[in-house]
């Protein structure tokens, strides 16, 4: 019961509904752990401004078709047994959940090893657009489209 698709509908899909999927892969009495990461918005940008929220676009053809290679390939490291990343679109508020990658394996050494390249390769490979609406250091009102490089 892998999850098919990657980019989902804010208010779509559940962390408990990602985790039972792992539990479902047909590897997964194999494993030993599964790491996860959720990412969520934070409430001011690097520079420090107040953030009040982002909207999240994707080209979603082609984030769910790259969403899929990055987890096919690294399923293949040793030890991995299941690799999901789920990221929503929609406005979201700080604090409010973006995306859910996780990782099963065999040991934790390589699970985590495995989490940690997942979220650096989707932040960089995958087609997803962040529009920040914030408040300047002025009292400003302010809205810009983001690159995900941008937002670390």
């Amino acid at each position: 019961m892998q999850a098919e698709t990657r980019i989902h509908k804010k208010g779509t899909f559940t962390f408990k509904e990602a985790l039972e999927s792992v539990k479902h892969a047909s590897e997964f009495q194999k494993a030993g752990a599964i790491a996860c990461f959720i990412g969520v918005v934070r409430n001011q940008t690097p520079t420090g401004e107040k953030v009040l929220g982002l909207e999240i676009e994707a080209y979603e053809e082609k984030a769910n078709e790259t969403l899929e290679e990055i987890c096919k390939q690294l399923e293949k490291s040793e030890g991995i047994i299941d690799v999901q990343i789920h990221h929503f679109t929609g406005k979201f508020k700080p604090g409010e959940e973006l995306v859910y990658i996780l990782v099963a394996g065999e040991h934790r050494q390589e699970t985590f090893q495995t989490l940690k390249e997942t979220v650096e390769r989707y932040k960089k490979e995958v087609p997803i657009f962040k529009k920040e609406y914030i408040i300047t250091d002025k009292g400003e009102k302010q809205s810009y489209w983001v690159s995900e490089q941008d937002i670390t």
